[in-house]
């Protein structure tokens, strides 16, 4: 699964992106193209695992980004093609005001920065709607079709959404309507974290800066989301050796990289969650869809694990910590024995039982 990355020229995107992916891109270049890099999801209680078994390996679980260059002139159609083949939508939007970098729109204004990029993919979108609504009708006019009538209703529901210059990412359908426009990659229907890019002077101010900056209506968006970073203290922060970048965001009362909580905030949208595997030779995050059973997950492993699956040992994290092993914790009487159809819950430690 991809998340895009997109934002006006000049918003700090290709920074973040560098930050996030340790990939190699200049900031010139990164203007230009398309890059694609992995992000490892910040996972402190496999460090704690690790801790009790100091395994070979430590895995963590991984968030693909793919950063499409600037949104603006004729980059813009380029970059909305690539846009297609992404899950999620990463918005940077600059707040730091700089006047060494010029805004290129001039001034600094957020909420009309996200509103504008917002209006390009639901242009885009509407554009694809009405040529399919054209051929759709011309089909109909031939001959009935229960299916296409089906497809022709779904879309001119859409079509009125987007008139209203809502993303179809706030419009709700049915499993039944979705099933007919299942093909369609429209843009503006992809979950969005907006990324608002702060300034030093509000480097510690981050869980405040959408109330500071009028921002609260994106925040409260249906599959939206709002994190603040500050992307020079972030670059810094990159450079640094673990026990000085720790000071450093202690001087700004921070526990964290703003990055950890971005890319756990892509994660969350969408709609991922982990489950542990411990052991000598590995402890590792596995990536499921929130609400998968424990077959599914099984199956995330190894597909021989799935179609020889015969029980699920699990144990949730803090409860295998404060036991310190598995075989403490069973005579504790805190792992269960689970089926087929449990639904694997966020942090829980699980060892799989299974045939051949």
């Amino acid at each position: 699964m991809q998340t895009g990355i997109i934002g006006l020229p000049q918003v700090g995107k290709t920074t973040l992106f560098r930050i996030l992916t340790k990939a190699s891109v200049d900031a010139k270049s990164g203007s230009q193209g398309t890059h694609v890099g992995v992000a490892k999801v910040p996972e402190p209680r496999l460090v704690e695992l690790a801790k009790l078994y100091n395994p070979k390996k430590i895995t963590y679980a991984t968030v693909q980004y793919v950063d499409l260059g600037g949104m603006q002139g004729e980059r813009t159609r380029e970059a909305l093609a690539s846009l297609r083949e992404v899950d999620t939508i990463v918005h940077v939007i600059r707040v730091f005001d700089d006047p060494s970098v010029p805004h290129a729109a001039g001034s600094i204004d957020p909420l009309r920065d996200a509103t504008n990029l917002e209006l390009e993919l639901i242009l885009s979108d509407h554009d694809q709607i009405t040529r399919r609504l054209e051929r759709v009708e011309k089909d109909l006019k031939k001959k009935a079709d229960p299916l296409l009538q089906l497809e022709k209703t779904v879309l001119d529901k859409c079509k009125v959404h987007l008139e209203a210059e809502k993303p179809l990412r706030e419009l709700e359908l049915t499993a039944e309507e979705r099933r007919p426009i299942g093909g369609f990659l429209f843009l503006s229907a992809r979950p969005v974290l907006y990324v608002l890019n702060v300034g030093d002077d509000e480097a510690d101010k981050l869980d405040s800066a959408v109330e500071r900056h009028k921002l609260t209506s994106l925040a409260g968006k249906p599959n939206a989301a709002v994190v603040a970073v500050c992307g020079r203290l972030e670059a810094e922060l990159a450079e640094m050796e673990e026990a000085e970048a720790a000071e450093l965001l202690a001087s700004y009362g921070l526990k964290e990289p703003g990055l950890n909580r971005l890319i756990r905030a892509t994660y969350e949208l969408m709609g991922l969650t982990s489950f542990f595997t411990a052991g000598e030779p590995e402890v590792r995050a596995w990536t499921i869809r929130k609400g998968s059973t424990a077959v599914k997950a099984a199956g995330a492993i190894h597909s021989d694990i799935e179609k020889g699956f015969i029980r699920a040992e699990v144990v949730r994290w803090n409860d295998l910590l404060a036991a310190g092993s598995l075989a403490a914790a069973r005579e504790k009487a805190q792992v269960r024995l689970e089926g087929k159809e449990y639904i694997v819950q966020e942090g829980d430690v699980i060892l799989f039982r299974h045939s051949g």
